[in-house]
């Protein structure tokens, strides 16, 4: 009966969380909606982070430039839903004089769609690099897209370059817009629902469907192939492992998410430009992976939600810090050495992540102990250096 009570109590715990996550922000919102909008950022930036995990944390590909897909998908949303094309070019203007009212059930493929065809682009060229070579060149192709977003005005105005684009549609879900706040009948009363708040929600259920996919890949064949590739892809090519396909495919994958949570924040936001897509985004979602723990899905979901809420946070702190200082101190700069303390000492006292899997923090004789072996694969099953070379050793 142990099992069953166990699995019950565990049943019972996940309903009581969704039900608080999904009535969260109707309480928020009674205090401000500035909070529940930091809620709902903070949703993309975990989707970000979990589009990121698969690329750095299952295949070990340090990728600098995430932010390309984010932005990728958040322009091709900002063309197809402000009036901006048919300003700029009659003939569009004249196929679709109402412009092109994109709904939800076809922003999100065409996001994930472009964005997996630019992560592949990415990967291909890079496909020999490791380490510091490839972190170099994805973190340049990340600056390519931020620059070419942001000087594709002339000779033909696509992106109205720094200016930005503005007049975006928000999301539309068979008719119905997530601009608008909504009405909901209860007993008591209407209650109305801001249009953060809805939002939020919908930034939830995709969030809920990221961590289910990427659970199921982890679990998968694909997933231990590049947890393989991660921990020695010598090894895994020797396995029979086909490390070029593989790496595209963490590649494509993980710039899936990112463009799809880019196509969100411009509905979103209502407005696009290229200082949202600048190296400090790339930064930030790399460190909210490695903070939190690489390859530890719950792990990178808490570090994303810390370093997404921190800043908004801070922000009340610094403006006393500052007046304490007698306004001699930048509040802005203020707080980004508040964050930078904070993931100093975040690393000092939890060098492999807040959550790290749980084989990472288990010592060589508690492996041992339990009859596994880390020369020969660890808890993982995965062969690594030491293990691949004794075999080599024993057939030749």
């Amino acid at each position: 009966m142990r099992p069953l009570n166990a699995k019950r109590a565990q049943i019972l715990a996940f309903a009581l969380s969704a039900a608080a996550l999904v009535l969260l922000p109707l309480l928020v919102q009674q205090v401000g909606s500035g909070w529940v909008r930091i809620m709902a950022t903070a949703l993309l930036y975990v989707l970000l982070a979990l589009g990121l995990n698969i690329v750095v944390g299952y295949a070990g590909l340090l990728d600098l430039g995430f932010v390309a897909f984010y932005a990728v998908g958040a322009y091709m949303v900002a063309l197809l839903t402000s009036p901006h094309l048919a300003e700029q070019f009659a003939w569009f203007a004249q196929h679709f004089p109402q412009g092109v009212h994109t709904p939800l059930w076809a922003v999100i493929p065409l996001a994930a769609l472009l964005a997996a065809v630019a992560g592949v682009l990415l990967g291909t060229p890079v496909l020999k690099l490791r380490g510091d070579y490839l972190a170099i060149v994805t973190l340049g192709f990340g600056e390519i897209i931020r620059v070419f977003m942001n000087n594709l005005e002339h000779p033909v105005n696509i992106t109205n370059g720094p200016r930005g684009l503005d007049r975006i549609d928000p999301v539309t879900f068979f008719g119905f817009s997530l601009g608008r706040p909504l009405d909901l009948p209860m007993p008591w009363g209407d209650v109305r629902v801001a249009s953060v708040t809805l939002y939020y929600w919908l930034f939830l259920v995709l969030v809920v469907a990221s961590v289910v996919v990427c659970r199921r890949l982890e679990d998968s064949r694909i997933g231990r192939a590049w947890m393989a590739i991660r921990e020695d892809e010598v090894a895994a090519r020797a396995m029979g492992i086909n490390t070029r396909n593989m790496k595209l495919l963490a590649f494509g994958m993980g710039a899936t998410f990112g463009g799809v949570a880019g196509a969100m924040f411009a509905s979103f936001q209502g407005f696009v430009s290229p200082e949202s897509f600048s190296l400090m985004e790339s930064v930030m979602i790399v460190a909210m992976v490695v903070l939190g723990g690489l390859g530890h899905l719950p792990g990178v979901i808490l570090g994303a939600l810390l370093l997404a809420a921190l800043p908004e946070v801070l922000r009340y702190v610094a403006g006393d810090i500052q007046n304490m200082t007698g306004g001699r101190v930048d509040a802005a700069i203020l707080r980004q050495l508040l964050i930078a303390v904070a993931m100093i000492a975040i690393m000092l006292l939890r060098p492999r992540g807040l959550w790290p899997t749980p084989e990472h923090g288990r010592s060589a004789q508690a492996e041992q102990a339990d009859g596994l072996d880390p020369a020969r694969g660890g808890a993982a099953g995965i062969p690594n250096s030491r293990s691949a070379g004794s075999a080599s050793g024993r057939r030749s």
